[in-house]
């Protein structure tokens, strides 16, 4: 499947660079992998997800003033 559109200045552009002049005609071909990258997302946050709630000893505020135990900077 192939898109056929013209740059009219508004709206996601496609890329950084080049910038393309207004009423320039473009392609856009959609990602034929970009299901693949998902799963591979999704799969990763499986994994990190089954660390959740593992750690022990840490103070009960930990999540909200973790910069303060790492770094020393004041508590919230």
């Amino acid at each position: 499947m192939e898109y056929v559109e013209r740059v009219e200045g508004r709206g996601k552009p496609l890329a950084k660079e080049p910038r393309l002049p207004g009423s320039t005609p473009v392609q856009a071909r959609p990602d034929p992998n970009r299901h693949k990258k998902k799963r591979a997302a999704s799969e990763l946050g499986e994994m990190l997800l089954s660390f959740a709630g593992k750690a022990k000893g840490l103070p009960g505020d930990m999540a909200e003033n973790h910069d303060h135990y790492l770094y020393g900077t004041p508590k919230k």
